[in-house]
């Protein structure tokens, strides 16, 4: 029995539409950077394209294999980070990665080993200038920042002392500093040899070396043994904001031992932090460690340089989570979270300058096919104006609507999870635009069918839609499941056609449940929109008179 017209509220879903459609522009015009455009992909704008080469610590050509795996974990990355619409190819003996935009930062983020480790502190001492170390053997008080005990005893608090700053220049490169040699042999026998020398120096046993290691590294330049550190072996290294030298024992904990690793904000201490949750036998070796060496410190290395030098405060229990603080903001937080949950790279790169790429496809390309796209709505627009009359008027500002929410959509994925539209992604909202039509001409046809046995077009409504949305649920969910597998299992652009396509799915019964169906509820009761030449159901109302005047005479035909 359809539902009494009585308990139907249209304008209440109407106006939560209206605040939905509202609370998404405030995020568009207030919070973010405040732009107004959705990103572009690579195809379209264009992007920043970064070359990795392989260094290997014995000079030797890296292995195919090697290059797949740290093709797919930095593609993984790229995924983790959101979908942003890079490439990830192999190129000879290289690694090409191309962001849209102009931020060679981020390409240079992705390429990053990762190779984190957690060796025990065994001296430190600050650097006096750039470029400048303090004397031999020197080791200064504990430094700035180092974290305040912790509150509730007697967990511990774990916390390193802000040892990273996002605002210092992004580390250069070999390549950075001179061209690449015009031998590639050369060039890989090259930086063999300055990770061999920089081993010897930086990781020797003796004390004498590893005094003279600390009081001559300068921190100010690249470093040639980033991410080819021995773990078993102690070594000399530098914070990541070149203020510390330090000399570290033998690694106690592999970073392939880390199960997760998480960002957030830490409201208690008003900053940022990265969370790691270490495996079983991680979680044991840390708590084992925490124990026994309460009062000394622990250092984060991450490719051959200290990210934090936590105190140990207390006795971290087994199971229990430890987190990496720092002058972190909520990106570069999320960004080394990121890295460390999908582990190190299988190799140590050395980056390329970052050059333009120009757009494969153009603005052109992108007029063109909205152009297209906007004559193909045109013509639906019209063929449902003529079809439905009143109902292809409602069909039209839907359709409106729909585009208005979605465009919003795209202006705060773009911002939030770096999501860029591309051709491909926009295949995928037309697509979804259409669905969206098709489950307006649902619904219509819904309502003739009632029509046709008789009822007026105020009863026909309710009974359509009862009849209708279980259709257009059905039709939907299926779509969606086809888009979810689809992103799940491609790569590339063809994701982005899944997202799209997915997204405006989900806007699609939001816009057929809160505009679309209290739209024509409201017009069923209104005595103008009900007359047959205005809603143009003049016709089915025709036959519906005819089919019972035939049910009439059959009767009579029968007494």
């Amino acid at each position: 029995m359809a539902p009494s017209t009585g308990s139907v509220h249209p304008v209440r879903y109407l106006t939560v539409f209206a605040v939905l459609v509202a609370v998404l522009y405030a995020l568009v015009f207030f919070t973010g950077d405040k732009s107004a455009t959705p990103k572009l992909g690579i195809d379209l704008q264009g992007g920043t394209r970064v070359t990795l080469t392989a260094r290997t610590p014995d000079g030797s050509k890296p292995t195919p294999d090697s290059l797949r795996q740290a093709q797919e974990i930095i593609e993984t990355r790229v995924n983790g980070l959101g979908v942003s619409g890079s490439e990830v190819v192999i190129d000879g003996d290289n690694l090409v990665i191309t962001v849209p935009g102009d931020d060679s930062a981020q390409a240079r983020s992705l390429g990053q080993t990762a190779r984190l480790y957690v060796r025990p502190v065994q001296t430190s001492q600050a650097v006096a200038a750039p470029g400048t170390q303090a004397p031999a053997g020197e080791t200064p008080a504990e430094p700035t920042g180092t974290p305040e005990p912790a509150t509730p005893a007697p967990v511990p608090q774990n916390r390193p002392f802000p040892a990273q700053d996002p605002s210092a220049p992004a580390e250069p490169t070999p390549s950075d500093e001179a061209a690449p040699a015009e031998n590639p042999g050369s060039e890989t026998a090259e930086a063999a040899d300055e990770i061999a020398a920089a081993r010897a120096s930086r990781q020797s046993t003796d004390p004498a070396v590893q005094q003279a290691a600390m009081a001559t590294l300068d921190c100010s330049v690249p470093d040639p043994l980033r991410g080819n550190d021995d773990p078993a072996l102690p070594l000399v290294a530098c914070s990541t904001d070149g203020q510390a030298v330090y000399l570290l024992a033998p690694s106690i904990i592999d970073g392939q031992e880390i199960a997760d690793a998480t960002s957030g904000y830490n409201s208690q201490q008003s900053r940022h932090e990265v969370s790691l949750t270490f495996k079983t036998e991680g979680s044991n070796t840390w708590a084992a460690f925490t124990s026994q060496n309460i009062g000394k410190q622990a250092a984060f290395t991450l490719d051959s340089k200290v990210v934090s030098a936590p105190v140990v405060q207390g006795a971290t229990p087994a199971g229990s989570s430890t987190s990496i603080t720092g002058s972190f903001t909520a990106a570069s937080a999320k960004e080394l979270a990121n890295t460390l949950k999908y582990g190190s790279l299988p190799l140590s790169f050395a980056a390329s300058e970052a050059e333009t790429v120009s757009a494969t496809l153009g603005l052109a390309s992108l007029e063109a096919g909205l152009i297209a796209g906007l004559v193909g709505l045109i013509l639906v627009l019209l063929y449902c104006l003529l079809y439905y009359r009143m109902l292809g008027v409602l069909t039209a500002l839907s359709l409106v609507l729909s585009g208005v929410m979605v465009y919003a959509i795209m202006v705060l994925l773009g911002r939030y999870i770096n999501f860029t539209l591309d051709l491909a992604g926009i295949a995928g909202l037309i697509i979804g635009i259409g669905m969206t039509a098709d489950s307006f001409v649902v619904f219509f046809e819904r309502i003739k069918d009632e029509m046709r046995e008789g009822r007026s077009f105020r009863s026909a409504v309710p009974r359509g839609w009862a009849r209708a949305r279980r259709t257009i649920l059905s039709g939907n969910a299926v779509s969606f499941i086809a888009a979810a597998v689809l992103y799940v299992l491609a790569v590339g652009q063809v994701r982005g056609f899944a997202f799209t396509l997915g997204l405006t799915t989900i806007l699609d019964v939001v816009v057929v449940f809160l505009v679309t169906w209290p739209l024509v509820h409201l017009a069923s009761k209104s005595p103008y929109w009900s007359r047959p030449g205005v809603n143009g159901l003049g016709a089915v109302q025709q036959i519906a008179r005819e089919r019972k005047a035939a049910a009439a005479s059959a009767k009579e035909s029968r007494v």
